[in-house]
């Protein structure tokens, strides 16, 4: 792989995606199958830890691996076509394609559920790879020879970190400002939107310090 290429890796949820109405529309689908009432408000408040997580305070410890396949299968009925992607992401990954860059979409959800996400909104990334959350992220960005991670989780920031990337986190999930400076990230924006400027000027600076 060409290292001298720029390669820039996103986050899916929350921060190419909305996936709140989909997520909580499979949480009540789900609780529906197990006859189990959960907390959809709170558990869909601030997305990012993987499902398994999210199920363990309402769920015996034993039955969550099959509650997450019944999600898994689930998921496509109920969450993709309800899921926009989120204000300024087609730009922001033709941002980088303009300067001749490839997109990484690096996600903890399940790769077949992200892959019909980005079908159904026309987001083609070089690269997909899915069921990585944290600072598994790092493996996948160093592999793909990424400079630079965003993402909207201060888990995010961690796998960025881990990589030894550029953090770019927005404000368009369920973390402060103030949390995502406190996981180290380098940059904050409110939104994607934002980031072709940004980019712009991160790329004008890496040129000016050779």
């Amino acid at each position: 792989m060409d290292r001298s290429t720029l390669v820039v890796g996103f986050d899916l949820d929350l921060t190419l995606i909305d996936t709140v109405p989909g997520f909580r529309a499979v949480l009540v689908a789900l609780g529906e199958e197990l006859g189990v009432s959960f907390p959809v408000e709170e558990m869909t408040a601030k997305l990012g830890p993987p499902l398994d997580l999210m199920l363990e305070p309402y769920l015996p410890a034993a039955e969550i691996p099959a509650a997450g396949d019944v999600f898994r299968a689930l998921y496509p009925r109920y969450a993709i076509d309800s899921v926009p992607a989120l204000p300024g992401a087609h730009e922001a990954i033709a941002a980088v394609r303009a300067r001749q860059g490839r997109v990484l979409v690096v996600t903890g959800k399940y790769p077949a559920n992200a892959q019909l996400h980005l079908d159904h909104l026309g987001i083609e990334p070089n690269h997909l790879e899915g069921w990585v959350w944290g600072v598994g992220k790092a493996d996948v960005l160093r592999r793909e020879g990424a400079s630079i991670y965003v993402g909207d989780h201060v888990h995010d920031v961690e796998g960025a970190l881990a990589a030894g990337v550029t953090s770019v986190s927005v404000l368009t999930g369920g973390c402060t400002r103030e949390e995502l400076l406190d996981a180290g990230t380098h940059v904050v924006l409110d939104h994607l939107g934002e980031f072709p400027h940004w980019l712009d000027d991160h790329l004008a600076g890496d040129l000016a310090a050779r």
